[in-house]
């Protein structure tokens, strides 16, 4: 067990979180959603936390992987996204085409995100259609649920997608460290000590 692995599948309860906050109530961590979408365009970082321009940009995911790795505080629409991300980019990573269709998209959304910045409504918009035409149409597919309020406007649905896209690039991360499913049944304990050690190291560093 290591810290990369913790902050990965942080990275990776992050989106999902994210997702689940705009389904729900069509608002979310801005700070933490910027971190997660400047993620996606860190493909050759230097290292885990640079993923995430440092520990503290994964914050909410490291408060999401340490609750709801404990069963009496997990929220259940949390956990079946995470499991069913985790899944969705094994699928993923075996189709080549889909994953260099998906790093083509990443590059032209780069020069959109440079003019705009990260969330930008164009950027979401790119984003989100680069989900639709990569990831969503693989199985297991993600299930979103949250008010049909929410659902039925356009741009909470592409922030959604965006944040998923998000957590599949983490789970992508994930496994690139050692990141198992089944550290997820065996190790649980160990996740949720590292989360809380080193949200506690990004409170501390941040003042």
């Amino acid at each position: 067990m290591n810290e990369d692995r913790a902050l990965a599948l942080a990275g990776v309860f992050q989106g999902c979180s994210l997702a689940h906050q705009l389904a729900t109530r069509g608002s979310c961590d801005e700070t933490a959603l910027e971190a997660s979408l400047a993620s996606v365009f860190r493909i050759d970082a230097a290292s885990v936390p640079d993923v995430f321009g440092g520990i503290a940009g994964v914050r909410l995911g490291l408060r999401a992987l340490s609750t709801q790795l404990d069963a009496n505080r997990q929220d259940m629409a949390v956990a079946r996204m995470v499991v069913t991300v985790l899944r969705l980019e094994r699928t993923f990573s075996g189709r080549r085409r889909l994953v260099d269709n998906l790093k083509e998209g990443i590059v032209a959304a780069q020069r959109q995100a440079d003019h705009f910045g990260l969330a930008h409504a164009t950027v979401i918009g790119r984003l989100a259609e680069l989900y639709v035409s990569t990831l969503s149409i693989l199985r297991p597919r993600v299930m979103v649920s949250g008010s049909p309020l929410v659902l039925q406007q356009q741009n909470n649905v592409e922030r959604i997608r965006a944040a998923l896209l998000c957590s599949v690039r983490a789970a992508v991360l994930w496994r690139q460290v050692g990141g198992r499913q089944w550290q997820l049944l065996l190790q649980r304990k160990q996740y949720a000590m590292l989360a809380r050690g080193l949200l506690t190291g990004a409170t501390l560093d941040s003042g």
